[in-house]
């Protein structure tokens, strides 16, 4: 649990302040990997954005997030794309993997977040595209959560895929098991569909 912002300048403390102000506190597993692959789950309201996106300023790392590109055609386009937006055609989703994974490849720091799930409606499995990309990279994956129960945010954990598959995911759930969503009845269970990626 972070007790104190670890970014400078005034929007990290700023970001701090409204989270403690309102109830929240802000966690951060250390050291953070300067390459990674981040999930978000769950993912059921639209309260995860604004509190996902003051944890990201409170830390002071440069969290990039994935969101679909209706986002950035809308008046906030612009400013989501500040926030560290990267748009993504859902319809469109071949190279996607190998596209990011070249992000990777050219940056120093490069940690990516991505909610697994697609949407905030339930979902009866995840998108497979953060594991293929996370196994492509060759970077590990953080556990972020948002939940209501704890008034927590943030990221809990590291996993280094072991490239099983079912492994992975029982480690996965394991650790969101205790994790409360706004909206439980729409947070889906964490599988893939019955073909395994890669």
């Amino acid at each position: 649990m972070l007790d104190r912002p670890l970014g400078k300048g005034l929007r990290p403390g700023f970001a701090f302040a409204l989270l403690r102000f309102i109830g929240w506190r802000v966690v951060l597993l250390q050291p953070v990997p300067r390459k990674c692959v981040v999930v978000f789950f769950p993912h059921t309201s639209n309260w995860d954005f604004p509190a996902g996106l003051l944890a990201k300023w409170a830390t002071g790392i440069d969290f990039r997030w994935i969101g679909k590109h209706t986002l950035f055609e809308t008046p906030l386009g612009r400013r989501f794309a500040r926030w560290g937006g990267i748009p993504v055609n859902r319809g469109d989703a071949a190279g996607f993997v190998d596209q990011v994974a070249a992000m990777f490849a050219t940056h120093d720091d490069f940690a990516l977040v991505i909610t697994p799930e697609g949407t905030r409606r339930r979902a009866e499995h995840w998108k497979s595209g953060f594991y293929r990309l996370a196994l492509a990279a060759h970077v590990p994956v953080g556990l972020a959560f948002i939940d209501r129960a704890t008034r927590r945010v943030g990221i809990g954990a590291w996993l280094d895929l072991q490239g099983d598959v079912a492994s992975d995911l029982a480690a996965i759930r394991a650790f969101y098991a205790d994790k409360h969503a706004w909206n439980p009845a729409q947070a889906g269970p964490i599988r893939f569909r019955a073909r395994p990626p890669g």
